[in-house]
Formats: structure tokens, C-alpha cells, sequence
């Protein structure tokens, strides 16, 4: 049996150790390619002394994170619907995956922009930050907000390409947009001193500049001809209705993730702007070890995807072990790092010494995150893969609930170590209750 590559996985009865990572390597370092993105405009502008600056590019940040984590289903149903398709061994489905989320891509970035003021005020007004940090976060999101088409047709472009099995594709494509992002920020702000509006120019330019640089991609693959599909095709109600109801049921994954970030960083501000600014840094840790773990999870959904597609119950089942067997070593492994160089990271972020000592005092919890927090991201990625976002998504109200809960209990009498306390008991709800719905998923699949 040959190995298989990135870009071919072979039905075969047991997907190795070896070939499992050779899937999930570049996906792993893909994905933690994302949120380098806002750490280095956390760290850029944590150089300059006012915390004020970092907590204005985390209020943007949030922002953003809202909008376009409301639209992440175009990454993530395409990457499934795609890897489905592949698995069947059905062309025009593989190149319709890709069509039908562009068009949806496109209307949402075209809408951001539009109502972009309303968005901004409505979202000022519910986290009720300082005059100050407010200032800084309208200054960042009215220069960012332009990039919203660019930055939902990039989601697209990558979800088609992992799904695909094209994974160094996706990769170079996010290495290429992140490190043109840091190069920029470096220059704009710390060279030629232009503040936060930088940050903001910087991460704007590349985002527009990776969306041309994936679409060049895309148009020179060989055997893909977007263009021989036609509207009726597009438009065929039985896929159109699944692919749709497949993102509603992630749309409000994300809201009822979102209410819990918003939620969290609105209890943050109003302890003042160092909390906010420590809590900031400390998402940020958060952050990188779900988008490293979110590489592992890719590379089971598009095992699990092809599986489904192919009627292959043997790779599906491995996909569970070996998600749950580099999950739970990459949690220990963290968790180490966290624990031992945790001091470093937190200076890489700030030279501030009371955002520094702040946010030492709270380290512990992201400590704990990696072992609570694992098995939920792992999941959601195999769930994802065999698009049954149904199962997400309720588990996903459920975690909310308890961790509403938990916040009533813990925050008038702990504060932010109660707001993080309820933080890891959401974590840990959601791993709990997602894997209540794997006997149902399978069961569905392989009668």
C-alpha cells in the first residue's frame, strides 16, 4: 500500500498514524496561521504604552470576529459538502460546493459594507467600553469594514481547497495573506508610526490581496471548469435546500458562540481597561490552541466527509480514534508549553508590566483550557465533515446554557476569575454534549 498524500487519500481499510498526519501537518499550520493574524496586531500595538490602543484592536477584533464567525459556515459546509462530493467521485458536485457558497459569499460582503455604521454603534453599545478604547475600535473597523467581500470569498477559497484535499494549496494561501498582514503592521506601525489605522491598512490589504492570489489558484487547477455549470444546475432545490439548511444550523452554532464571546468581553471591559486588556491577550493564547487543534478537526471532517461519500465505515471509525488520540496528546503537550513559557508569551504580547502581572494572574485557566476544550473542537470538525451541523448546533445551546449559569454564579463573588471560570465549564460542556450525538451520526450514516 503506497502512502497517501495530501492531496489523495486512498479507500483503504485503516488510515495510518503517518498518513493521518501528513493530512493534518499543513492543516494544523494553517490553522494556527489564522489567529497569528490577531495576535500580531495585539502584540504591534501592545508595543506602544497605552492599554487603551490593545483594547480598541480587541473591541475590533470582537467585532469582526462576530461578523465573520457568523458567516464561518462558508468555510466549513464547503469543506464538508466538497469532501462528500469527492468521495462520490462526483465532478460537477465538487465545482457546484465551490459555486453556490461564492454567491453567498459575495451578497454578505456587499451587506456588511452597506450597513456598516448601524453594525458598529449597535455593537460600541452593547460591550460599553470606554470613550477611549471606543475611539480607537471605530477607527479600526471603518478601515477593515471594506474588506468584508474579500475576507468571506476567502473562506470559500479555502474551504473548497481543503475539502478538496488540496491542503498545501489552502496553506500557502493563509501563510501568504498572514505573513503579507505582518510585514504591513511591522512597517505601518512601527516604522512609519501610523497607530492603529496600520493595523488596521494592514490586515485590509491583505486580505483583498490573498483573494486574488486564491483565485489564480482556483482558475489554474487542471479538470475543473467553473465555468460548463449552469444556473440550473446551481440552483437545484434538493442541494441548494441541504447546503442551506446545513448553514443555518451553523449560523446559529456561531451566534450561540458569539453571544458567549460577546458576553464575556462586555463583563471584561467593565472591570477597566487593563482586565480587558489582560482577558484580550489571554483570548488571544486561546485563540492559537483552538485554531491548532481546528487542524487536527479538519483533517477528520474531510476523513469523515470522504467516508460518507464513499460508504467506507473503516475510515470513518479511524477518523474518531485518531482525532481523539492526537487531540488529547496535543492538549498535554500545551498545557506544558502554557504552563512553562507562559511568563514569555505574555511579554511577546505586551511591555505594559500591569497588563503583564494582570495577566499572569489569570493563566491558569488557559492551563485548563487545552484538556476541557479538545474533544468539542475535534468533534465539531467530524460533525462538520459529515455535514450534520444539526448536532452542533444544539449541543452548542446547551454549553450556552451552563455557562449563563455558571456566570450568574461565579461572577458576582470571583469576578474575572468567575467570568473564566464559566469560560471553561463552556468548554467542557461543549465536548460533553457533542458527544452525545456521535451514536446518532453514525447510525444515520452506516446503518
Amino acid at each position: 500500500m503506497k502512502a497517501a498524500t495530501a492531496y489523495e487519500l486512498e479507500q483503504v481499510p485503516q488510515v495510518t498514524q503517518k498518513q493521518y498526519l501528513v493530512l493534518a501537518i499543513p492543516l494544523v499550520i494553517s490553522g494556527i496561521s489564522t489567529p497569528i493574524l490577531g495576535a500580531v496586531d495585539t502584540a504591534v500595538v501592545g508595543r506602544i504604552p497605552d492599554p487603551a490602543l490593545i483594547g480598541g484592536v480587541a473591541i475590533g477584533a470582537v467585532i469582526f470576529n462576530t461578523m465573520y464567525w457568523l458567516l464561518g459556515f462558508l468555510r466549513v459546509s464547503t469543506s464538508g459538502f466538497t469532501a462528500q462530493a469527492q468521495g462520490a467521485g462526483n465532478q460537477q458536485e465538487m465545482i457546484l460546493s465551490f459555486i453556490r457558497p461564492m454567491i453567498i459569499a459575495v451578497i454578505f460582503g456587499l451587506l456588511f459594507v452597506l450597513i456598516q455604521k448601524p453594525v458598529l454603534e449597535l455593537a460600541l453599545f452593547l460591550i460599553g467600553s470606554s470613550e477611549a478604547v471606543s475611539s480607537f475600535a471605530s477607527t479600526y473597523f471603518f478601515i477593515r469594514i471594506w474588506g468584508a467581500p474579500f475576507i468571506l470569498l476567502s473562506y470559500v477559497l479555502i474551504g473548497w481547497l481543503v475539502g478538496m484535499g488540496h491542503v498545501k494549496l489552502s496553506l500557502a494561501l493563509q501563510i501568504f495573506m498572514n505573513l503579507l498582514n505582518i510585514i504591513l503592521s511591522i512597517i505601518l506601525v512601527l516604522h512609519m508610526g501610523m497607530g492603529i489605522e496600520g493595523v488596521a491598512f494592514a490586515t485590509l490589504i491583505s486580505e483583498v490581496t490573498a483573494v486574488l492570489f486564491g483565485a489564480c489558484i482556483v482558475f489554474r487547477l487542471k479538470g475543473y471548469n467553473l465555468f460548463r455549470i449552469d444556473f440550473k444546475s446551481i440552483m437545484n432545490t434538493k442541494s441548494l435546500l441541504k447546503m442551506l439548511k446545513v448553514n443555518r444550523d451553523l449560523f446559529l452554532r456561531t451566534v450561540c458562540l458569539l453571544t458567549m464571546t460577546g458576553i464575556f468581553t462586555a463583563k471584561g471591559a467593565s472591570m477597566g481597561e487593563v482586565t480587558l486588556a489582560a482577558n484580550a491577550i489571554l483570548l488571544q493564547i486561546q485563540y492559537l490552541v483552538a485554531y491548532l487543534f481546528g487542524g487536527f478537526a479538519n483533517a477528520s471532517g474531510i476523513l469523515v466527509g470522504r467516508a460518507i461519500g464513499g460508504r467506507n465505515y473503516s475510515v470513518y471509525k479511524r477518523s474518531f480514534s485518531l482525532s481523539a488520540e492526537w487531540g488529547f496528546f496535543t492538549a498535554i503537550m500545551l498545557s506544558i508549553c502554557i504552563l512553562l513559557f507562559g511568563d514569555f508569551i505574555i511579554a511577546l504580547f505586551t511591555t505594559i508590566v500591569d497588563v503583564q502581572e494582570v495577566t499572569k494572574e489569570y493563566l491558569l485557566w488557559m492551563v485548563l483550557f487545552p484538556f476541557v476544550g479538545f474533544w468539542g473542537l475535534q468533534l465539531e470538525g467530524i460533525f462538520s465533515g459529515a455535514t450534520e451541523a444539526k448536532s452542533i448546533r444544539d449541543s452548542i445551546i446547551l454549553a450556552l446554557l451552563v455557562f449563563l449559569i455558571a456566570l450568574w454564579i461565579m461572577l458576582p463573588s470571583y469576578n474575572n476569575h468567575g467570568l473564566w471560570f464559566a469560560f471553561i465549564v463552556f468548554s467542557l460542556s461543549r465536548s460533553l454534549f457533542l458527544s452525545m450525538f456521535i451514536p446518532k451520526l453514525t447510525k444515520a450514516n452506516f446503518p
